[in-house]
């Protein structure tokens, strides 16, 4: 069985492995206070171009996600997100039990805008019982979304000055940025210039596990670290998380990751269109959303794994194919050729 319904389903990069066998047996300080964290933590500022940033290593996205949200809210406050975005969809609730509320919008690719955020926090503003309802505290997003679309420069920029206007931070939960800076126009000090806090995802892009988050708002720095502990981020042998992202930042890999992951999903993006089968969303990036007649899909499920995503039909089904950093050539090779043989 070839696999494409994630990109986290296999183990570490070869080279992040090979880091960590190296250090197995180093003792250093627990909880992230290791050479390994504070060299890591300088590469990626150095790649943001963002020397006074605090960086902090978390162990997942969800820990992430809440943990961020958790520390930049008052009680009073909620986060504004569309639907589909992962802390309302995809997290069982992480964000509401730490007593804060997703302020969903809809969205058909994914994608919040700038005019949403300015109608969200405008319409809070300007009515009379505003102390009686959730106050827009944080505006979400995450690049790639949901859709696999992706933010361009221009989009982002607009996103941040809503946000800032409201003087409200701007969040952007990076767990699948390798593929984001992949497939647009924003670049890491992008990342630093208008984001307030934002994470480099490890867990869908070579590393075994972790996400480095970045935090550019002075604000927001202040006690952080008792958020990570509290919230249940904070790794005791936080070295192994130092170790990978080490190995990420140096020469490019994690860039380089991103880059062959998109440029494979891009060949197979093509060989459905090919094939003719439409694309639920064209995503830019690692994931595809091709609609397959049901019984080509269960012919292609025989050797490929797929992520369900929605019935279009009674006999059509959307699905997930996600191509991971580990995805070989002979894997988008086979299910290319099988594709073409339907």
């Amino acid at each position: 069985m070839r696999r494409f319904e994630c990109d986290y389903a296999t183990g570490a990069h070869p080279k992040v492995m090979e880091a960590l066998i190296k250090t197995n047996l180093e003792a250093c300080p627990g909880y992230g206070e290791d050479e390994h964290c504070a060299h890591a933590a300088q590469l990626i500022r150095q790649a943001c171009q963002a020397p006074q940033a605090d960086v902090h290593f978390l162990v997942g996205g969800t820990q992430t996600n809440l943990t961020i949200i958790a520390a930049a809210l008052r009680p009073h406050q909620g986060v504004i997100s569309t639907a589909m975005g992962h802390i309302n969809d995809h997290e069982t609730g992480a964000v509401e039990a730490t007593g804060h509320k997703v302020l969903a919008v809809p969205s058909e690719d994914g994608k919040l805008t700038a005019a949403q955020v300015e109608q969200v926090c405008h319409s809070h503003y300007t009515d009379p019982t505003m102390e009686h309802k959730v106050q827009p505290g944080m505006v979400y997003l995450s690049n790639p979304t949901e859709m696999g679309t992706v933010y361009t420069l221009s989009e982002l920029e607009a996103i941040s000055e809503a946000a800032h206007k409201y003087h409200i931070p701007l969040f952007l939960d990076g767990a699948r940025i390798a593929y984001g800076l992949a497939a647009s126009d924003i670049t890491l000090p992008d990342l630093a210039r208008l984001c307030d806090v934002f994470y480099l995802g490890g867990t869908k892009a070579g590393a075994l596990f972790g996400e480095a988050v970045v935090i550019t708002n002075e604000a927001l720095k202040s006690d952080f670290r008792y958020l990570i502990k509290q919230r249940g981020g904070m790794l005791a042998k936080g070295r192994l998380l130092g170790v990978q992202f080490e190995a990420l930042m140096e020469d490019g890999l994690y860039q380089e990751i991103g880059k062959k992951a998109v440029a494979q999903a891009m060949r197979l993006q093509k060989a459905f269109l090919d094939k003719g089968y439409p694309l639920l969303i064209a995503s830019p990036t690692n994931q595809q959303f091709p609609i397959l007649p049901d019984k080509d899909l269960e012919q292609l499920s025989k050797n490929y794994s797929s992520c369900w995503w929605c019935k279009t039909d009674e006999d059509h089904t959307a699905v997930r194919f996600c191509v991971a950093w580990s995805t070989t050539d002979e894997d988008i090779d086979a299910l290319i050729a099988d594709i073409q043989a339907l």
